[in-house]
């Protein structure tokens, strides 16, 4: 996890899952306390994210008073849980491969 230069995100390198979600949730914990409108989480280098790494994401985006997550590039099975457990969550926008 790092920093995204130049905006307001995070970038993901590897596979989000259980060996490696506090550093997820950690990232994520920064990234709510720094947003302010739109924050982007760019995952073009995950190759995988367990539904507990997408619920992490989900209930930070929920969490947000106002704005928006973009999530850029992510790999195919988070689109698919986010349809599939919350179908409706305007807080996140996600820019596919």
């Amino acid at each position: 996890m790092s920093p995204l230069p130049g905006r307001s995100g995070i970038c993901a390198c590897g596979e989000i899952s259980e060996v490696t979600r506090g550093s997820w949730e950690e990232a994520l914990s920064g990234l709510a306390r720094q947003h302010s409108g739109v924050s982007y989480v760019e995952l073009s280098d995950v190759s995988f994210v367990d539904v507990a790494g997408v619920t992490a994401l989900a209930v930070t985006a929920m969490g947000l008073t106002e704005g928006r997550v973009v999530v850029q590039h992510p790999p195919p099975q988070l689109p698919r849980v986010l349809e599939m457990f919350w179908p409706d969550l305007p807080q996140i926008e996600v820019v596919r491969r």
